[in-house]
């Protein structure tokens, strides 16, 4: 395999806070040696992360074995995951704001016709439903684990206790037509076909998509992480891949 320098579109706080935690964890578990550093095992992870490359690419690229790979990149996932915000601590984040973005989107999977509970059929794919909470300015607060495709927006939003949490605490959020029926907290669109709709109707619908394209711009920030837009990996491992990233970019933007 053919290796070449590459560059990772990331600032050096997401690779400072990985090393430092990896550096803890090996002193927590009494490691006296690998082949790569803390450093280099935090880069090959923000490759994965980011770049989408396979465990043999990586492997190739670092000079380590492909089950090598594949274990450091794991450890360090587990680490990232371990530091993303509960739903509790989203919340206490979110009082603060003036209010809140609702959205929800589909990360693509590799999984084949039979796989039917991964199908969303809105999409025409397979995948996974996540559920994201931004501020009024679009950065990113909350990403939900994740369940399958087939699960709507609404039914994923009440699993994860989003929507009592979001009344509970007095909450005001914007979300899409796909929560109709979310209760007094969140604040949806009018429903009806566009010309059925009065002036004022079309009027509020109008300035309720300015608000929620901050929302949908974080979405795009969140699949800028390439691996995101087509896992290949198990889908139990996809939850931790998700506040892996979380916590990464809460980072870049702290």
């Amino acid at each position: 395999m053919l290796v070449y320098p590459s560059g990772l579109d990331l600032s050096t706080s997401a690779l400072r806070l990985l090393r430092r935690e990896l550096t803890a964890r090996r002193r927590q578990i009494g490691t006296h040696w690998r082949r790569l550093t803390c450093g280099r095992q935090a880069l090959m992870t923000l490759a994965y992360l980011r770049r989408g490359h396979t465990f043999a690419q990586l492997a190739a690229g670092f000079g380590v074995g492909l089950a090598t790979a594949h274990r450091y990149v794991t450890e360090a996932v587990d680490v990232l995951a371990v530091l993303a915000p509960t739903l509790q601590q989203a919340m206490a984040v979110a009082a603060r704001k003036a209010f809140v973005i609702l959205d929800g989107t589909l990360l693509p999977i590799d999984r084949i016709a039979a796989n039917r509970p991964f199908y969303s059929g809105k999409h025409r794919k397979h995948g996974m439903n996540v559920q994201v909470l931004t501020d009024p300015f679009g950065k990113l607060i909350w990403a939900s684990p994740t369940l399958a495709g087939t699960v709507h927006d609404i039914r994923a939003a009440r699993t994860h206790g989003l929507l009592d949490a979001l009344s509970t605490g007095d909450i005001r959020c914007w979300a899409d037509k796909a929560y109709q029926g979310s209760g007094p907290a969140v604040r949806v669109p009018f429903h009806g076909r566009w010309n059925t709709l009065s002036a004022g109707k079309k009027a509020v619908n109008r300035a309720h998509a300015k608000i929620r394209a901050l929302g949908e711009r974080t979405m795009s920030t969140l699949k800028s992480w390439r691996l995101l837009r087509k896992l290949r990996c198990s889908t139990t491992r996809i939850t931790d891949l998700v506040k892996a990233v979380l916590t990464l970019e809460l980072t870049a933007s702290a």
